[in-house]
């Protein structure tokens, strides 16, 4: 036979090969099953390739991988994934079995549901970082940017990922315990079917990394009880444009509500049960400020400019309707400052001699202003449509509030004295609670969904932050909330924080807080 005939048998031959070595490969990334998954891929750019490893006799999946990061617009990590439909409940232990060292604390190991394997896919994980934290992390919409609600508190041992329907939340247990919520709930739509997995991304696109998840479980999660607790979280943010990252301050059983932030930065304050509450901004167990017997507080109550005097709104035994009152700071007898009822708190004038509060009725309600040490009170706004959520600007001069006037429920603002009111946002979205930061420069507020009617809780909401300056607005964070989210000013100090609570409907769990 020829020399030419060699060679093309060879060169088939070689094709062969190369289609076979090729087909191993993408056998090994996708077609065959480990453990109880179907296939395993790489999502993005991961070299060398990412593996996993099946040991039965452990009931243990190792995976290494590289990847520059799973977070921003587009990800890059090892996948071992099934395809589901419906309700899903995803459990693991996690952990990294290297000791620190020289080992990135960004790398993650995470528990995914996932729309796709493409790389801008959008999904939510429970990720456990080399550093210990723990986050739940989420795309919302293919290429979009990736939020995260951050844990403070020890590393979990095991993670479960819980997905019904649109809302995914995650629990978390340490060594030994019993799953509880970790007050991180998010929503988000896939289409079905979609991809359910673990993964492990190293954090650098150079070097491979290894994490370990034991007992791994992909459930239907049993069926909810008739009756839901709410389980409310306690977050702060920080406002710069490439981050979109919440860290959890405080979670519990029960609903709570409106957050300050004293002058130091140092504390939360914030009512839940008709008292009030003071946690550390960084987390820790919150405390009862003793405030004699008014014990009906609600969600309106703010520092005064110096942050020495509390403004709450407050029912007490001869006085059952809300009003306003002061008290110092560190605790004491509330001096009431509204003698009328129906009165809630929501601004200091710079200058800390009047306050400014809300008087709703039936549906409607107006703005009014009261020197601090009581006396007579004068309306701001009147009609019979809703002016609410007034927030007094720094210097003085503007009051930020809104109001219904227009139509459509939109953020305002008018001259201190209640004249030149005028608009400030005007969308389609059903806009509230507008608070200033102390430097003067943003605005955040609360907006909800086209056609929302009034500011109900516990619906999907926007945190929308503004530049005053040229009126341009983004979405700084996307949560479940609404009505007690954010009623009161609730920016830090430094004008580059802020802090609100978010909501969820969950079983209810025998002692409560976590």
């Amino acid at each position: 036979m020829s020399l030419r005939y060699w060679r093309i048998c060879l060169t088939v031959l070689g094709v062969v090969i190369g289609l076979g070595a090729s087909a191993a490969r993408w056998s090994a990334q996708s077609a065959g099953s480990v453990g109880i998954f179907q296939g395993q891929s790489d999502v993005g750019a991961v070299t060398p390739p990412g593996t996993a490893v099946y040991d039965g006799a452990a009931d243990t999946y190792t995976l290494t991988s590289a990847g520059a990061n799973l977070w921003g617009p587009a990800d890059a990590f090892h996948f071992v994934w099934k395809k589901v439909t419906g309700d899903v409940s995803l459990t693991a232990d996690v952990a990294f079995p290297d000791a620190p060292g020289e080992h990135n604390p960004h790398r993650k190991a995470v528990l995914i549901v996932r729309q796709s394997l493409d790389a801008g896919s959008a999904y939510a994980d429970a990720a456990l970082h080399g550093s210990g934290l723990t986050a739940l992390q989420d795309r919302r919409a293919a290429g979009g940017i990736t939020e995260g609600i951050e844990l403070n508190g020890a590393t979990p041992q095991r993670i479960r990922l819980e997905k019904r329907g649109d809302m995914i939340t995650m629990y978390l247990a340490g060594g030994g315990g019993a799953l509880h919520p970790s007050g991180a709930s998010i929503e988000l739509h896939l289409e079905e079917p979609f991809y359910v997995g673990i993964g492990m991304c190293s954090h650098d696109a150079n070097k491979v990394e290894k994490a370990v998840f034991s007992h791994v479980s992909v459930e239907q999660p049993a069926a909810l009880p008739a009756t839901l607790a709410p389980f409310s979280t306690l977050q702060t943010i920080g406002i710069e444009e490439d981050f979109h990252r919440a860290v959890i301050a405080w979670t519990a059983q029960g609903r709570f509500e409106a957050p300050n932030w004293t002058h130091d930065g140092k504390t939360l304050i914030f009512d839940g049960a008709g008292k009030i509450w003071t946690v550390p901004a960084e987390g820790g167990t919150p405390r009862v400020l003793e405030i004699g017997d008014a014990t009906g507080c609600n969600g309106s109550h703010g520092l005064s400019p110096d942050g020495k005097w509390l403004a709450i709104s407050c029912s007490t035994p001869g006085k059952p309707e809300s009003r306003v009152y002061v008290v110092p700071l560190g605790g004491g007898t509330p001096r009431i400052v509204t003698e009328h009822p129906n009165s809630y708190w929501h601004s200091w004038s710079p200058d800390g001699k009047t306050i400014i509060f809300t008087r709703p009725d039936h549906g409607s309600g107006n703005i009014f202003a009261i020197p601090v040490e009581g006396g007579e009170e004068h309306a701001l706004t009147t009609g019979t449509g809703i002016s609410d959520d007034p927030d007094c600007s720094p210097d003085g001069q503007w009051i930020y509030f809104n109001s219904d006037r227009g139509g459509n429920m939109q953020i305002w603002r008018m001259r201190s004295d209640g004249s030149g009111a005028e608009p400030i946002t005007n969308d389609e979205r059903v806009n509230w609670k507008p608070h200033i930061s102390p430097d003067g420069q943003w605005m955040v507020y609360i907006s909800y969904e086209k056609g929302t009617t009034g500011h109900p809780a516990n619906r999907p909401v926007e945190l929308r932050l503004m530049l005053l300056k040229d009126r341009n607005s983004r979405v700084l964070f996307n949560l479940t909330g609404g009505s007690g989210t954010m009623n009161v000013p609730s920016w830090a100090p430094d004008s580059r924080h802020l802090a609100f609570v978010s909501y969820a409907m969950l079983p209810a769990e025998d002692g409560g807080a976590r």
